[in-house]
């Protein structure tokens, strides 16, 4: 080899030839990375990105490269071969924990015919002091099958008036009427047994709801030291409201207060002894 084809060669003059394997190496490398540039493509890697710098970086394992065939050379490495394989498992685990989005049901619209009649009946319990409503909906033109429903709402909830915490919302639906609201005390609804029940009537198309409001006094629901009714024995009829239930058989009556006369007998009966006998 002469003197000028070491010089072309990248020799140096003196050198004593020219370095066969690091030359044939050189060109092995670049024509591995003008064939990857032919056969792959660049832009659409997700992880390939040129710098500000003018290097080329690897978004995945955060490292730098010179040029592209470096940067090919990193993708086929174990470094980040081994990245691909961690991030494809933790999005495969990720996609297991997410829940299916659920499929929200169809809005049905329908025409509003106006609001329904109703009946409000104010109630007063005499034996548990306890104060009712009754509520008595009527819906003519209800759709086939379907049955009001109601629910209680809090003055927080609604937008039409100053909020007021001692007022609350009792709202009855049924289509194609419009959505009723009546404002009741804000007390607590006793719902014990028997003393809140619905009931609807398919033959007169009446929603009927009664309910209690629990008294805001302590102790018994008649009221503060007040003792319970006695119990009333089988068979007895109840008495009507606003009176006493009798006392049961074999029970002591009370001496009547100082200048009080006891009542007179039924007729054909004799008057009991005087009082102290």
């Amino acid at each position: 080899m002469s003197f000028i084809s070491a010089r072309e060669h990248g020799a140096k003059p003196g050198s004593g030839g020219v370095a066969s394997a690091q030359q044939e190496a050189i060109d092995r490398r670049e024509r591995l990375r003008r064939l990857a540039l032919e056969t792959i493509d660049l832009a659409k890697d997700p992880y390939y990105m040129r710098n500000h710098l003018g290097q080329i970086e690897c978004r995945l394992c955060l490292t730098l490269h010179p040029n592209e065939g470096n940067y090919l050379a990193h993708t086929q490495g174990k470094r980040h071969q081994q990245n691909l394989a961690k991030r494809a498992a933790r999005e495969a685990a990720e996609k297991q924990v997410t829940p299916a989005p659920q499929k929200r049901a169809a809005v049905k619209k329908s025409v509003k015919i106006g609001r329904p009649g109703y009946r409000v009946t104010k109630q007063f319990d005499p034996v548990t002091r306890q104060r009712s409503l009754l509520f008595q909906v009527e819906y003519p033109e209800i759709e086939e099958g379907m049955k009001p429903r109601y629910r209680f709402m809090s003055a927080y909830e609604q937008r039409v008036e100053t909020t007021d915490k001692n007022w609350m919302y009792l709202l009855f639906a049924a289509d194609p009427y419009e959505v009723i609201a009546f404002k009741v005390p804000n007390v607590e609804v006793d719902k014990s047994e028997g003393r809140l029940f619905t009931h609807w009537d398919p033959d007169t198309k009446t929603y009927s709801l009664q309910f209690n409001f629990r008294n805001r006094e302590a102790g018994y629901p008649g009221g503060p030291g007040m003792p319970p009714p006695p119990p009333m024995p089988p068979g007895m009829p109840m008495p009507p409201p606003g009176m006493r239930p009798p006392p049961p058989p074999g029970a002591t009556l009370p001496p009547p207060p100082p200048g009080m006369r006891p009542p007179p007998p039924p007729p054909g009966m004799f008057p009991p002894p005087p009082y102290g006998y």
